[in-house]
């Protein structure tokens, strides 16, 4: 394969970040939906702050559906999915047919969820289809361009989602690794400046999450 366009370059940045958006999204509130009706819809409220989206919720009932299935809804989980089907649509030529299939049963097994009594069972399905397509995309696509522009912005996201939820500095020093990793082996221009000072937030004993959002949302130039 020739050089990556500049818009496809970027498609397929987001599709990693759009990809790794669904799966963590889905595994925390799959984690969390037993203390979100134990707690009365605090804990949702608590997760909307975090991850910076308007609580337009009426009820923990409302959340969890609007939030997974509401495809009017910009932060929902299956606008998210849709953007990654979008991306991957656009990039069929780069990232082949057998590939893009996984994000359309993803989307195919989100839709059946939505109309399910067990919805969270379904929901698991949408997550196995989304490691599927790294699977596949590892071992099928040829271009190591591009197989490592999504999985840069799946490190990218997880470290944003990470930050956001203020988790165990561990989990993000692991991540930062990855992305170290990742970063210089991708045709893209970046901020070495900014990669460096990440890396310092990072190792902190006490990390500012807020500005380590900020470094890696600056991050891609």
């Amino acid at each position: 394969m020739g050089i990556i366009s500049v818009e496809h370059t970027d498609r397929l940045l987001w599709l990693g970040r759009y990809s790794e958006r669904v799966y963590t999204t889905l595994r925390i509130f799959a984690k969390y939906f037993d203390s979100m009706i134990e707690l009365n819809g605090e804990e949702y409220e608590r997760f909307c702050i975090s991850q910076d989206i308007p609580n337009i919720y009426t009820s923990i009932e409302d959340f969890s559906d609007r939030y997974c299935f509401d495809g009017t809804d910009p932060n929902s989980i299956y606008s998210n999915l849709m953007r990654a089907y979008d991306n991957a649509i656009v990039l069929r030529e780069e990232i082949g047919s057998e590939t893009l299939a996984y994000i359309q049963l993803a989307v195919y097994e989100m839709n059946r969820a939505a109309v399910s009594d067990a919805p969270l069972v379904k929901l698991q399905k949408v997550s196995d289809n989304i490691v599927a397509f790294w699977g596949i995309a590892d071992d099928s696509i040829d271009s190591e361009n591009v197989r490592d522009l999504i999985k840069l912005g799946k490190r990218i996201e997880r470290i944003d989602i990470y930050s956001r939820l203020k988790m165990n500095s561990s989990e993000l020093k692991r991540e930062m690794k990855r992305l170290n990793t990742r970063i210089t082996t991708v045709n893209i221009r970046y901020s070495h400046k900014g990669l460096m000072h990440l890396n310092y937030l990072v190792e902190e004993d006490e990390p500012d999450y807020e500005e380590i959002v900020k470094e890696v949302e600056a991050l891609i130039e």
